[in-house]
């Protein structure tokens, strides 16, 4: 129904230093599938990497032309990121950056091409290097080559046998990045209802959505129909051989599972090692998928309120999570009507705290700017930090300017998914929604409507993973994850297919699980792309 994604379970991963940054601007001190089980017994070890895997296709016998196959990728020094990409500095000496040619229709592989950015850090250990490790860090919309630096620290040890490399999927960033609407009319866009509550707020809320996919066909059109996530996956096999590699090593986050599942249907034969974390479940379609993240969600935010429930006088919203609950709920109803001010003239709308009470739920770790958000808006009546946090998870800098990770989102998601929505379809869901989560609910519910009049149709109700053949794949599913849900990981696993998906559990909290600090999780995924060490299904950390 408006601008905003469709749903926030495809997000990119938000990091708790970008939600710390965005609060000390803010001056407050104080996101026919194989339905056989994945084997009980995976084999004892993964590929070895380059060096024992059986070759790929050499270059030009898939039938691609020398000019795709044969690239040199120019690699020099990374600037900082632009807009398009989100904030951040150049990255320093270690990393460099370069471009590589894809078609962009797939199937005029010699026809018109795009640039996709890249960027990578070579090994440290080049003598035992196995050869590159390539990041998706999710979204669909999220910047792989503003992200990777800033996450870089957690993958050090990795670093020592991989490059690590990651990428602007198509689309997205300084890869033909999609743009719908300036930085001028999205903050404008902030005043519109996303759940609107009677037909005046519902025809305002249509109104806005027809003028928002006329901006993304007028700016973008070119590439509307060629960002989905299959064209994503020829897109890394592409990047795999001109990177000089056999097969492909890969780490997934969030909707880079999806992508990664995908690549592992596609081509079984070059999967050498992969890691899925935080996963997408892929046998759920729109409404499912959203249904499931709304519990999620809601499931994340009791957890948060049982946690601040133990801090006494320091919660702002009490000792009794369930009274706790619906203090948040006659919040965002008070914002419905009358929004709160903030230092920057800039208003903290119901939207708008919802997504920031989002944000910081994707790590443990922001819990307590939650706190401390909730406690402006409940005792002082401002609406700084939850609007900080809410510009985290928008992609709006400190000076105004936004990445496209939101245009992004909406056209991946759009030129994946088949099904559009109607407002009557809407309206009969929203009790369901309502039950599932009486903060997001719906929020959730009304933006089924996100694809609704897009004017490319979708390639599948959802995405076929099953990957009969390929090397084990590490999928690992967060009991405490409120963006992609636990279930998600187990249908993932059985869906790739017999002995290729392996589950992992991590008992935690927050989006995704390899970035949490858990030890038994690091130890776990770094022996299994550093050694081949392939764990037991079902094997539990945290």
């Amino acid at each position: 129904m408006s601008s905003s994604p469709r749903t926030i379970r495809t997000r990119a991963l938000v990091s708790a230093t970008a939600v710390v940054t965005l609060i000390a601007v803010a001056g407050c001190g104080g996101g026919g599938k194989d339905q056989g089980k994945a084997s009980a017994t995976p084999s004892a070890t993964a590929p070895s990497g380059p060096s024992s895997a059986a070759p790929a296709a050499p270059p030009g016998s898939s039938g691609l032309p020398g000019s795709l196959t044969g690239q040199k990728p120019r690699w020099k020094g990374c600037a900082a990121p632009t807009p398009p990409q989100g904030t951040g500095k150049a990255p320093g000496g270690d990393w460099e950056c370069a471009d590589l040619k894809v078609p962009l229709d797939w199937a005029k592989p010699d026809g018109e091409t795009i640039d996709l950015a890249m960027i990578r850090a070579k090994a440290t250990g080049p003598e035992k290097r196995i050869g590159s490790l390539v990041f998706n860090f999710g979204g669909p919309g999220g910047s792989g080559v503003s992200s990777l630096p800033g996450f870089s620290g957690d993958y050090q040890k990795l670093r020592s046998r991989y490059d690590l490399v990651s990428f602007d999927p198509r689309g997205v960033g300084e890869s033909s990045g999609v743009t719908c609407r300036s930085d001028k009319e999205i903050d404008a866009a902030e005043a519109v209802d996303g759940t609107p509550d009677d037909a005046a707020e519902i025809k305002a809320a249509s109104a806005d959505a027809k003028k928002y996919v006329a901006g993304c066909e007028k700016r973008s059109g070119k590439v509307l129909p060629h960002v989905d996530t299959v064209s994503a996956a020829r897109d890394m096999d592409l990047m795999r051989q001109v990177l000089g590699d056999r097969k492909l090593s890969y780490f997934g986050i969030s909707y880079g599972t999806e992508l990664g599942g995908v690549y592992a249907h596609l081509y079984p034969r070059h999967v050498a090692r992969a890691v899925l974390d935080a996963v997408v479940d892929p046998s759920a379609d729109t409404e499912q998928g959203s249904l499931a993240q709304a519990r999620g969600f809601q499931l994340a935010l009791g957890n948060y309120l049982r946690d601040c429930a133990g801090k006494g006088a320091a919660c702002p919203v009490g000792d009794d999570p369930k009274a706790g609950a619906e203090k948040i709920v006659t919040l965002l109803g008070k914002l419905d009507k009358k929004p709160l001010e903030t230092d920057s003239g800039r208003k903290l709308t119901e939207g708008g705290a919802l997504g920031g009470i989002a944000a910081a739920l994707y790590s443990e770790d922001s819990w307590k700017y939650l706190t401390l958000g909730l406690q402006e808006a409940l005792t002082l009546g401002k609406g700084n930090l939850l609007l900080a946090m809410s510009d985290s998870m928008s992609g709006r800098d400190t000076k105004g300017r936004y990445s496209n990770i939101n245009a992004a989102n909406t056209a991946v998601n759009c030129a994946d998914e088949k099904k559009r929505y109607t407002v009557s379809e809407v309206k009969e869901r929203l009790p369901r929604f309502r039950k599932a989560s009486k903060v997001f609910g719906d929020y959730l519910a009304w933006s089924l409507l996100a694809c609704t009049g897009w004017p490319v149709d979708g390639r599948a109700d959802t995405p076929d993973v099953s990957a009969r053949g390929a090397a084990p794949v590490l999928v690992i599913g967060n009991t405490g994850d409120p963006a992609t849900p636990y279930e998600g990981a187990r249908t993932m696993a059985r869906e790739l297919g017999r002995g290729v998906g392996v589950e992992v559990t991590y008992r935690g909290q927050g989006h995704g699980a390899y970035n949490s600090g858990n030890g038994c999780m690091t130890k776990t995924v770094n022996a299994y792309l550093l050694d081949g060490k392939v764990p037991s299904s079902g094997k539990t950390c945290g």
